[in-house]
């Protein structure tokens, strides 16, 4: 068999690893033998998981002018990973914890990170925990302050989202919950949401998270003023960071963004013009401009 012959390699490999208490937790790998740049490690939102950041791992591993490492981590309850029984332990403390332990297990020291909403909040507890992880950050639709009328939507459409029959369906909910905030998004764009939120049992669309996750913003109190992050994003001062803000967002407020810049006067922002919480970072030049942002944290670490 010559190399025409052979199957192409696959993108990314399958990882596992124990969460301190003993639950089975995964992250997708792509290219590990990139050893000269600096590593990316990807989070996702609350209910997502690592199927958000495939068409961007696949850019920055392979198409990038520095192809890099990069993991996307399922986050306990979602995606491939060990539902917890208690849903208690679905807290921001416990998802860090986790996702340094995967950090080990993988023998990463040190990298770029990129944290989409949830994720984000993760990104700013490491500031607080273990900030000599933190290389350059990049924080997708989330700040210091959660607009507790965004937090109210997201609660609103979990309680009641629609259980679709096929996909096609999965993308008329998703449209019809988000079209208004999410103009920009083609008919590709919707389908690649949709495939990224559900997994497929036999053709038949299932949300890939534990269910027990809405009762950690359904016990929230949204009538009083949720608790800031400031002192967890201030921890960031000393590290690169990129803030990418949907321009319809109703959980980053273009308010909190300003304060921010103000808070890090090296920050650098970007808007998304037609998209709401939270930007597809496949979309538009987005994967260039945070291939760019990393090759820039690339140097600056040297």
């Amino acid at each position: 068999m010559d190399d025409t012959d052979r199957p192409p390699a696959p993108a990314f490999q399958d990882v596992f690893y124990s969460a301190a208490d003993g639950l089975r937790l995964h992250a997708r790998d792509y290219g590990r033998d990139n050893r000269d740049a600096l590593p990316v490690v990807c989070l996702a939102g609350l209910t997502r998981n690592a199927r958000d950041f495939h068409p961007l791992a696949l850019h920055l591993s392979q198409e990038a002018r520095t192809p890099r490492r990069v993991v996307a981590f399922d986050c306990r309850g979602r995606g491939g990973s060990q539902h917890d029984r208690d849903w208690r332990n679905y807290d921001v403390r416990v998802e860090t914890a986790d996702i340094l332990a995967g950090l080990t297990a993988l023998g990463i020291e040190r990298a770029g990170f990129i944290g989409t909403s949830r994720g984000g909040m993760i990104v700013m507890a490491l500031a607080a925990m273990r900030p000599g992880v933190l290389a350059a950050v990049v924080l997708n639709d989330v700040g210091p302050v959660i607009d507790g009328v965004g937090l109210a939507h997201i609660r609103s459409y979990l309680q009641r989202a629609p259980k679709p029959n096929s996909f096609a369906e999965a993308v008329a909910i998703q449209r019809a919950a988000s079209g208004e905030a999410f103009c920009a998004l083609d008919e590709a764009d919707w389908e690649r949401l949709a495939r990224a939120l559900y997994r497929d049992e036999n053709g038949r669309p299932v949300a890939d998270f534990d269910p027990a996750l809405t009762k950690t913003i359904t016990s929230l109190d949204l009538s009083q003023p949720l608790p800031t992050l400031w002192p967890q994003f201030l921890g960031l001062a000393k590290v690169p960071v990129l803030a990418i803000r949907g321009a319809n967002s109703t959980l980053l407020s273009a308010e909190t963004l300003a304060a921010m810049q103000r808070h890090h006067p090296a920050l650098e922002t970007i808007t998304v013009e037609g998209q709401g919480h939270a930007p597809l970072l496949e979309t538009g030049d987005l994967p260039q401009r945070i291939a760019a942002f990393f090759e820039r944290a690339d140097k600056h670490r040297r």
